[in-house]
């Protein structure tokens, strides 16, 4: 009989198990023997969510995982073995999920027989995914909450998940809730966020922030100091004290910093192909445009018919979802206090400069940095300046495919050693 401790892995939107290949290995490597108290590690790669069903909801993804969970622990059991101890870690859409589980296995008592360790995230937008001032931003806001179905709109927090109305996101950060009772149960909280290139999750929702100081950094002086052992990690950072001087606005000037390559190595052909492949460009652009808009609108619609199925098995097994945990609880509110949180202060946070740099913080996701930041968080943020998007990199998603994946593992290995076992 072993004791055990039990590693949950989740992925992002449209995952599955294989984009945290690198990560599993990386854990088995540093962790292959038992800790000094003799308990060993045991990995779950989470599979309850994967690709599709990731549309379907932060909430239904947390209700599936903790699921999984229960009857891994149950199969642990069932052999003579013994979960002790319990951390998780979520990548992207992952780490909101991560956060959903663990309020459903709080609720389920889980945690009074399993001592929750280490809860992390890599790369995850725990204040939604933020609005920038361009257009392309724009369109992203107001189609993202349709394309993507339920998970969508609670990346923008443009649902009414409680009977109140408020967002999924803002009830998983309110202290008075399920959620954060539940993190605040784990001994160690380390969020991972990339400073810099990432165009999906970008630094003030990964980082838990309310501005960036990252952006604009060819012309603002930041001042940056690395980790001696992990080189791309930011250890330090200053501001100038003095506005920088005006940089030099001739056209012709160039950076000093190398541009990333434009088209991923997939698409960067040899002469004469490349010069084929930007001839057809006019044409291939739409028709991607409107097989990924035709993709979206289909596999959201799938979403929206599970979603209901698994409504209707929940009330015909009886079985109380957390949602409707919450909802009682909500329901049972003193007047006074809802208006005080279901309507947050309207005052928009300052901003330094205002560009397509710099993105609009909204009085939600003042909130949800507010609340979360009363919590015992550790920071890593990670560097990486020579790619367009840092996003898949920071976990090494596809080394096979993507060379530049690899600088990841520094990541992998600096969240493998810092897992207390």
């Amino acid at each position: 009989m072993a004791s055990i401790h039990l590693l949950v892995l989740i992925h992002g939107m449209w995952g599955n198990p294989k984009h945290l290949a690198e990560a599993a290995r990386v854990a088995r490597e540093t962790h292959s023997s038992p800790s000094s108290d003799g308990i060993k590690l045991h990995l779950l790669v989470a599979e309850a969510v994967s690709e599709d069903s990731t549309y379907d909801g932060v909430d239904w993804g947390g209700e599936r995982i903790a699921k999984e969970v229960t009857e891994t622990a149950a199969e642990l059991e069932s052999k003579g073995d013994h979960v002790v101890r319990f951390s998780i870690t979520g990548y992207s859409l992952g780490g909101l999920i991560a956060r959903y589980c663990i309020g459903v296995l709080h609720q389920q008592s889980f945690f009074e027989k399993v001592e929750p360790v280490n809860f992390n995230t890599i790369a995850t937008p725990h204040c939604g995914l933020p609005r920038y001032p361009s257009i392309f931003s724009s369109i992203a806001q107001t189609l993202g909450p349709r394309m993507l179905s339920r998970t969508g709109e609670q990346f923008y927090c443009a649902d009414k998940w409680s009977p109140k109305g408020r967002p999924l996101l803002i009830v998983m950060a309110d202290p008075n809730r399920i959620f954060y009772q539940a993190l605040a149960k784990f001994q160690h909280i380390r969020i991972y966020a990339n400073a810099i290139n990432d165009l999906t999750v970008p630094y003030v929702t990964a980082a838990i922030e309310t501005s960036d100081p990252f952006a604009d950094m060819d012309s603002n002086g930041i001042d940056i100091e690395f980790d001696e052992k992990y080189s791309c990690f930011v250890r330090k950072y200053t501001l100038p004290d003095t506005p920088p001087p005006k940089p030099e606005t001739s056209w012709f000037r160039r950076s000093s910093k190398p541009s990333p390559p434009l088209l991923p190595p997939f698409l960067q052909f040899r002469f004469p192909l490349n010069l084929m492949f930007y001839a057809l460009l006019p044409v291939i652009i739409p028709t991607i445009i409107s097989m990924v808009f035709v993709r979206f609108a289909l596999a959201s619609r799938s979403s929206r018919a599970r979603i209901r199925t698994l409504e209707k098995e929940a009330q015909k097994g009886n079985r109380q979802a957390l949602i409707d945990l919450v909802a009682e609880i909500e329901k049972e509110m003193e007047e006074a206090v809802v208006e005080l949180i279901d309507n947050p202060d309207p005052t928009p946070i300052y901003q330094p400069k205002v560009s397509k740099e710099h993105p609009i913080i909204t009085p939600n996701h003042k909130k949800i940095a507010q609340w979360l930041n009363t919590l015992p968080l550790q920071r890593e943020l990670v560097y990486f300046p020579a790619v367009r998007n840092s996003h898949a990199m920071i976990v090494a998603r596809d080394v096979q495919r993507f060379e530049a994946h690899r600088a990841g593992e520094a990541v992998l290995r600096h969240w493998a050693t810092s897992f207390i076992l």
